[in-house]
């Protein structure tokens, strides 16, 4: 065989394996839209065929049960004040510790980094033990929480491009007159882009979609839920003669839409950020 030949047998092997790859992961969605648009006897007879009829009736439904715009404000609140809290304290604590060329700030970046290996389970009860303690198993607890805990990993990310970043730019500013604070958020801050928007992508992820943290610091407070949360309980109250999978499927999709649409906008950042944070290092 001729080398273009086995060029466009690798080329077309290549795209059958991507093909393959695409269908696995978007099976899984497709399972989820289809479902969400049957009864529950229709999702039992027939789980992985499309709908009989295409009826909004069942996703108006859960977003009732599931107090939907309620609960959306909520995680939107927790969600946004948690990542701009991260975003400000890693930025400003990895530009730190890149600039002081200390043995305290490697300390320091080595501990964040070494944070990132500590299992959530092993924290768990002491941590919840002190917030009640201290009257913080509430929302602003729980966002107190996420930022202690999404920390590590936004330094780590932050902390290999600041590394890049000239130093000559901000002794330029200084000798413009600039202060420490317009220094660093008018020049240092803005060639952060790519790094902010893969910090922002993925906490902002882990935080919407997350579960254990809201039911574990706010549990069952009446009208004080997460999007999560809600559907938990809401299926605990559905579900006490099986699952409620009409109720299920449209409520998990109302709620994965949102942040799949932010997703969608930011993706192509995603990839570039990580990368220029753990590459230029």
């Amino acid at each position: 065989m001729s080398m273009q030949g086995r060029h466009k047998t690798g080329q077309a092997l290549m795209h059958a394996i991507l093909v393959v790859v695409a269908i696995y992961t978007l099976a899984p969605l497709v399972f989820l839209i289809f479902n969400s648009f049957k009864s529950n006897n229709e999702i039992v007879d027939s789980p992985v065929s499309a709908p009989s009829s295409w009826s909004f009736q069942y996703i108006i439904s859960a977003a009732q049960q599931i107090h939907f715009f309620r609960a959306i404000w909520i995680t939107f609140v927790i969600t946004i004040i948690s990542v701009l809290l991260l975003v400000m304290v890693s930025s400003l604590a990895a530009w730190v510790m890149v600039r002081s060329k200390s043995i305290l700030g490697t300390v320091l970046y080595l501990g964040f980094t070494a944070a990132m290996l500590i299992p959530f389970q092993s924290l768990m009860y002491p941590l919840l033990d002190l917030f009640e303690k201290i009257g913080l198993k509430n929302i602003p607890g729980l966002i107190f929480m996420y930022g202690g805990f999404g920390l590590s990993m936004s330094v780590f990310l932050y902390h290999g491009f600041i590394k890049s970043v000239p130093q000559s730019l901000e002794e330029a500013a200084i000798i413009d007159g600039a202060n420490i604070f317009q220094m660093f958020f008018k020049v240092v801050f803005p060639l952060l882009k790519g790094t902010t928007v893969t910090v922002i992508v993925l906490n902002g992820m882990w935080i919407w979609n997350d579960y254990l943290l809201p039911f574990l610091v706010i549990g069952n407070s009446n009208g004080v839920k997460t999007l999560t949360l809600e559907l938990y309980f809401a299926k605990l109250t559905s579900g006490q003669y099986g699952n409620p999978w009409e109720l299920i499927f449209p409520a998990v999709l109302v709620t994965i839409i949102p942040i799949v649409i932010l997703y969608i906008f930011l993706q192509k950042y995603i990839v570039a950020g990580v990368a220029e944070g753990a590459v230029k290092m």
